[in-house]
């Protein structure tokens, strides 16, 4: 396989992270994972949003770029869970459209991401998973992550809203589109081949 930057992209709970799980295991290739664990801001920012959101964003941020540019550094096919995209497209601009984050906090936080897409490569194709707020929400609960137990619904819908008005406008690499509600491409081997099929026409 030539070198590849693979993009998954896509709302909590959409199976994101088995995705690039799976692909690692079946085209082996090199994973860059969500930095969530190494963010000091997350659970309080869970906890009290309009405190903590500036700061939590401004870690995601930094942090992506440094995976950034990693990956663009590596010789070998890579895949990445959530892009710096969608950090600024979904997540920093549902929390200003929100009112959590402040008009200058947001210019500020816009300054500096498009800064930094002069210095990144796009990914050579993007992975949207798509999937129903009502399931989103269903696995949510059901994997148990403590942080994410008071997360608003409206929360939740508001980035599945976003998710799609930016896909409609993406233009930076070809586009999959997978629906996830229902389609279980990890059991059910119809779905998988559909999947593969999809992805190897760009690698």
């Amino acid at each position: 396989m030539a070198t590849k930057y693979i993009a998954v992209a896509g709302n909590m709970g959409s199976g994101k992270s088995s995705l690039v799980d799976f692909l690692c295991r079946h085209f082996d290739l090199k994973p860059f994972l969500e930095p969530n664990e190494t963010n000091p801001y997350l659970e309080l920012f869970y906890k009290d949003m309009e405190r903590w959101a500036f700061h939590s964003q401004m870690h995601f941020l930094t942090h992506k770029f440094r995976i950034h540019q990693e990956l663009d550094r590596y010789q070998g096919t890579v895949v990445q869970d959530r892009t710096i995209y969608e950090d600024a497209e979904i997540f920093a601009e549902n929390l200003f459209k929100m009112r959590i984050i402040s008009k200058n906090e947001y210019q500020t936080y816009r300054d500096l991401y498009e800064s930094m897409l002069d210095v990144i490569n796009p990914p050579d194709i993007m992975i949207y998973l798509e999937c129903p707020v009502r399931t989103l929400k269903q696995r949510i609960v059901k994997r148990g992550r403590i942080i994410e137990k008071a997360v608003p619904d409206k929360y939740i819908k508001n980035l599945s809203s976003l998710y799609k008005r930016w896909l409609s406008k993406y233009n930076k690499s070809p586009l999959i589109t997978f629906q996830t509600g229902k389609a279980d491409y990890l059991s059910d081997f119809i779905c998988r081949h559909d999947l593969l099929s999809k992805i190897e026409r760009y690698l």
